[in-house]
């Protein structure tokens, strides 16, 4: 080894065979240079090894983070495995009109097995079922079961439907949407492009969307969750769960310039679709509760916080004779701040808070009116 080195450091002018160049002095000199910084292996290896001892440390932080990692996945698996049976599959065929002609086509959805006023229904969109008969209507269940549907109610307003079917099926457990949080993990399970209980995975983004425009009919009652959980045309219907396995919300709709998922989806939060569910099953409809008074839509955030100092509030522009509002007392030019316990954020969202509160329930109410504060109660009736 120590040879070898001593070649490589010849002066260019030497030339291996001929011996150094005598005299005690060179050859000290040339001991000293062959010395100088020697080790017992290359240098190459020496940088070789502080890698390897570097990766090695590396993979043992991974292996320890990976285990969080893990149980998060499992978690997802036991989730997913959990729910899954109570998720059906479903196809409607559907007569569209094309040019004077009829032309029919089918439509993928998906929907969950709930109890709903003490009995067990599906729960899907209404978007997905609406047009065709309950012949065309065909459900497929996790374990194989083929049924059409007994009974079909739906609700335009909310996009909401539910369907009582004769099949042995589990029921989901309905969790608490009030409660979900942006940031939560969330599981979507549908039937996109019509592979039916397929399974995705993300976060809630967001809460309280609303003024959104789906499809060609108009859904006047949102209150959307955004999540980009991957939902995709067939996802309609189908739950959005939390890491609980629990329903928090049914997938409805997606934000999409190419017609598949951009990480932009939408649910209806859980709370909201079983209140509408059980006055379909109930009363055969939503019976929507009326306040009787007209907002302005322009009231925007910047407008609110100009003249009450916070970016919340719907502005009353008239008020009808002798409804609930005006026997509250509620004048034209109030703000409307505060409608049951809940902060209200613009006019869509008071309408659709009215739109979903119980018939001739007592409601309280806080409003502003030329700067101040005043609390009212008034008792929701049925739209006229």
């Amino acid at each position: 080894m120590l040879a070898w080195f001593w070649l490589c450091l010849l002066p260019p002018s030497s030339a291996p065979g001929q011996g150094p160049a005598t005299g005690s002095e060179g050859e000290k000199h040339r001991v000293h240079r062959i010395g100088e910084g020697v080790s017992s292996r290359p240098p190459t290896s020496t940088r070789l090894a502080d890698q390897i001892e570097e990766r090695e440390s590396l993979y043992a932080e991974l292996a320890e983070e990976f285990a969080l990692v893990e149980r998060l996945g499992n978690l997802v698996k036991r989730v997913a495995t959990l729910v899954k049976p109570s998720v059906i599959h479903i196809e409607a065929r559907k007569l569209e009109r094309h040019h004077g002609r009829s032309e029919a086509f089918d439509e993928a959805g998906a929907g969950v097995a709930v109890k709903i006023a003490g009995q067990t229904w599906v729960l899907t969109n209404r978007h997905v079922i609406a047009g065709a008969e309950l012949s065309e209507i065909v459900i497929r269940t996790s374990d194989g079961q083929k049924c059409h549907p007994l009974k079909v109610l739906s609700d335009p307003s909310t996009d909401v439907a539910v369907m009582q079917i004769d099949a042995a099926i589990p029921l989901a457990k309905i969790g608490d949407s009030e409660q979900a949080d942006i940031g939560d993990f969330v599981i979507a399970i549908g039937s996109p492009f019509g592979l039916s209980h397929s399974v995705t995975f993300g976060i809630l983004s967001a809460r309280g969307r609303r003024d959104l425009t789906l499809g060609s009919e108009r859904i006047e009652l949102q209150d959307f969750f955004q999540t980009d959980a991957a939902i995709n045309p067939g996802n309609s219907g189908g739950p959005l769960i939390n890491l609980r396995g629990e329903v928090i919300a049914i997938n409805t709709a997606i934000a999409s310039s190419s017609g598949g998922s951009e990480g932009i989806g939408f649910a209806i939060p859980i709370a909201m679709a079983v209140r509408v569910a059980e006055e379909l099953v109930k009363h055969g409809q939503l019976r929507r509760g009326y306040l009787g008074v007209t907002l302005d839509p322009e009231f925007s955030p910047a407008e609110a916080i100009r003249v009450l100092g916070s970016p919340h509030g719907a502005l009353v522009k008239e008020v009808r004779a002798g409804s609930p509002a005006d026997l509250a007392r509620i004048r034209r030019g109030d703000v409307i701040l505060e409608f049951d316990g809940a902060k209200i954020e613009s006019d869509d969202h008071l309408v659709t808070r009215v739109g979903l509160t119980p018939i001739n329930h007592e409601v309280p109410l806080v409003i502003s009116r030329n700067g101040q504060r005043y609390r009212t109660v008034l008792v929701v009736t049925p739209v006229p």
